[in-house]
């Protein structure tokens, strides 16, 4: 699985360079130089990290960042912010605004892929491989197989994508629109309802425990926002 990154930067030869080194090591590439135009990224590519300069136009990066942690829908989205400013000042700005790491230039593009995989270890384990886990949930996307606490769950190819998506995202918030993008694709018309029914159907099968119990709903409903996979289980009235 190959994760992508957003690119926040504005001069045109270190675009050049940060993208050759992300490119040859595995990683996809988006990028913008302007701040207005991130967050809009940010929101609708569903980036898996962003690296973020200070001095961008429109927006500066420490603004992007602070929206960015902000939307329930980007609040979890690892960030690495690049700069020139190196004082101890700017860099604890940077790191409390929200950054998960931070670099001063001018810097090495090895140690930038580097810093940048310490994160995802860190923040995105699913990306790490074939095996998702998340709160007693395993998936094995080789094999199509999903377990929970150890009990086989059963899913239709949708829930499976559905939850796949969750999993390689977890306690993030996604749209209903952005949800039918990620597992139906662009091209597909399917009314945003639909979501609705493939997470009732989900949470059937993954809360199911032994006998007539029911197990933690890990599925929460963010109110106007959409749902996400969040390790503090919610009641079934909170997520009707």
């Amino acid at each position: 699985m190959r994760a992508k990154i957003l690119l926040v930067e504005d001069d045109a030869s270190l675009v050049e360079l940060v993208t050759y080194n992300l490119e040859k090591e595995g990683f996809d590439v988006v990028r913008t130089g302007d701040g207005e135009e991130a967050l809009t990224l940010a929101e609708e590519e569903k980036p898996d990290l962003v690296i973020l300069d200070w001095m961008i136009a429109n927006l500066s990066g420490i603004e992007v960042c602070r929206r960015l942690r902000r939307a329930p829908a980007t609040a979890n989205l690892p960030i690495v912010m690049l700069t020139a400013r190196g004082d101890e000042a700017d860099r604890i700005r940077g790191l409390e605004t929200g950054a998960d790491d931070y670099m001063t230039k001018p810097f090495s593009p090895r140690e930038l892929v580097a810093r940048i995989r310490a994160v995802l270890r860190r923040l995105r384990p699913a990306l790490q491989g074939g095996a998702l886990e998340f709160a007693g949930i395993a998936m094995d996307t080789t094999a199509h197989r999903v377990t929970r606490d150890g009990r086989t769950v059963q899913l239709g190819p949708t829930e499976f994508r559905l939850l796949r998506h969750f999993l390689e995202h977890p306690g993030r918030v996604f749209s209903r629109e952005q949800l039918l993008d990620a597992v139906w694709g662009r091209d597909v018309y399917v009314e945003q309802r639909t979501v609705d029914v493939h997470i009732r159907r989900l949470r059937k099968a993954v809360n199911a425990g032994p006998g007539s119990e029911e197990l933690p709903d890990l599925i929460r409903t963010v109110r106007s926002a959409g749902y996400s996979l969040d390790a503090a289980p919610v009641s079934a009235q909170a997520a009707a």
